[in-house]
């Protein structure tokens, strides 16, 4: 990192690594679903879906370290944390569960429509779950597609 002054304003330069982290730091708050592909017997993880997708949870760990058992955690589980206590002391006002308030909020600044869509992919993404799961061989590449096109929209509409 270096800092160089031009007349009265200070710039910060951060090399290569310091980007990175920071980078990795400013995305790691946001979550994302990530999903396992298998393709000509290769296996893929992507945020993008593909057909026949299975959605891997990568929630993370809150921040114990293992070596000394002494929790160290980072600015974004305890804000994580504070949000979540927070959101129980609000669930008798709101009636909202921590995902459910997270979904409003990550929502919150959508257009209408998309808001209505996305409300709609809601209940479609969970019955079409289910189809895939419960689906006989003839009837799983559709299935499955049907269940693609609908992450996919839900994908581009960041809901």
């Amino acid at each position: 990192m270096r800092t160089k002054v031009w007349g009265n304003r200070r710039t910060i330069t951060l090399g290569r690594p310091a980007v990175l982290v920071l980078a990795l730091v400013t995305f790691a708050g946001q979550a994302q679903t990530v999903y396992r592909c298998e393709a000509k017997g290769q296996v893929t993880y992507s945020h993008e879906p593909c057909v026949g997708a299975r959605a891997v949870d990568t929630t993370p760990t809150q921040g114990l370290d293992k070596s000394s058992g002494v929790s160290r955690k980072g600015v974004d589980v305890r804000r994580a944390e504070l949000d979540k206590v927070m959101g129980d002391a609000m669930r008798p006002i709101t009636g909202l569960d921590d995902s459910q308030r997270a979904t409003l909020h990550r929502r919150f600044k959508l257009p209408h429509a998309a808001k209505l869509e996305c409300a709609l992919l809601d209940s479609r993404l969970e019955s079409q779950e289910a189809v895939e799961r419960s689906a006989s061989p003839q009837n799983l590449h559709a299935a499955q597609w049907d269940l693609f096109q609908s992450r996919k929209r839900y994908r581009e509409l960041n809901c």
